[in-house]
């Protein structure tokens, strides 16, 4: 390596800090605006000498990666928890200058703590389940906004109020004008998202029909095109788990342990990592109460002891192995882009 640097990324600017191996020339700084255009005429200054560069894998990491690929240049993803941690007992104010420096030093130890950097087309689908998650989320929040306001105006609860009937019930009652104007908005609100939800949704199950990751997932009882497309593009290629607990762990669904001299407690679950995932997980591991599920026995014996939540939890569990196991086996094939049919 040649160059070695150090890029600390975020929406206002980018902090730079790069040391020439061969020369020791070193400089930092930073580019502001944070944007492709600006990163370009930076890069261009090494002519296209070997460099490498580390950068967190936060937020604005992927166009940055991309320049330093489509300039030649290598890019290393960092696992943002891990690299703090190398950064050892807190001495001093922490600033994006110390940061970059700290990027760079890692890379030029050989010690960077590397994350997996997704292919376009993973990350393409990482962003729609999010997406999709988001919007589901907004969705809520505009339903529970509605009988919020039924209630603080005395009125009965009510359950499907966006049915039919539901809606019709929700035109005769009286409310305030300011508070019937707050519910049409909501139902407005969730119509439009409604609409959004299809269109999304659509292309999530031309995606799930046609990669091979995500058929051979659907394979399993309780995944379905939702759940099979999350599992895969936020599992990436789990060839860099070396055992199906490592797998488990990525997920966050481990149990944390809390040790002390000769005492040990179990905690909580971990939750690190992609709550996606562990969502995609759980759903599918609920369908497990269903008699017809392979896992209905296990269930039912975990469940007895323990309680139907943390019964569906040892099975989601237990599926994120199987999901390893099943992403594994297929090698390349479970990260080749789907072949979408064109339209008409």
């Amino acid at each position: 390596m040649a160059i070695v640097g150090g890029l600390d990324i975020h929406r206002r600017q980018i902090t730079y800090d790069w040391i020439d191996t061969t020369t020791g020339e070193s400089c930092r700084g930073q580019l502001s605006p944070a944007t492709r255009v600006e990163l370009r005429a930076w890069l261009a200054q090494f002519g296209g000498q070997p460099a490498d560069f580390a950068l967190e894998a936060t937020t604005g990491w992927r166009f940055v990666a991309e320049e330093l690929e489509h300039a030649g240049y290598a890019a290393h993803l960092a696992e943002p928890a891990d690299t703090r941690a190398l950064r050892g007992p807190k001495r001093r104010a922490k600033t994006d200058r110390t940061d970059a420096h700290h990027l760079r030093e890692l890379l030029r130890a050989g010690i960077l703590p590397e994350s997996w950097m997704p292919p376009a087309h993973i990350a393409d689908a990482r962003t729609q389940v999010r997406l999709r998650r988001a919007l589901i989320g907004e969705r809520t929040g505009w339903y529970q906004r509605i009988h919020a306001i039924l209630f603080h105006h005395g009125l009965p609860e009510r359950s499907q109020l966006l049915t039919a009937d539901g809606r019709a019930w929700l035109a005769r009652v009286q409310l305030p004008t300011v508070a019937r104007r707050a519910v049409e908005l909501a139902l407005r609100m969730i119509d439009q998202l409604d609409t959004e939800l299809d269109l999304l949704d659509g292309e999530l199950v031309r995606i799930a029909r046609a990669q091979p990751g995500c058929t051979a997932l659907m394979g399993r009882y309780g995944i379905g095109w939702l759940t099979a497309v999350s599992i895969w593009a936020e599992f990436g290629d789990v060839r860099r788990f070396a055992n199906s607990r490592q797998a488990v762990r990525f997920t966050g669904l481990d149990i944390t342990i809390a040790e002390s001299d000769g005492k040990r407690a179990r905690g909580h679950l971990a939750r690190q990592g992609s709550p996606v995932l562990r969502w995609a997980l759980h759903e599918a591991a609920m369908c497990a109460a269903r008699p017809s599920s392979p896992d209905h026995a296990y269930y039912l014996q975990v469940k007895q002891r323990l309680g139907s939540k943390r019964a569906a939890l040892s099975v989601a569990r237990k599926l994120a192995r199987e999901a390893y196991h099943t992403l594994r086996t297929l090698g390349d094939q479970a990260l080749v882009p789907a072949e979408l049919p064109t339209a008409a």
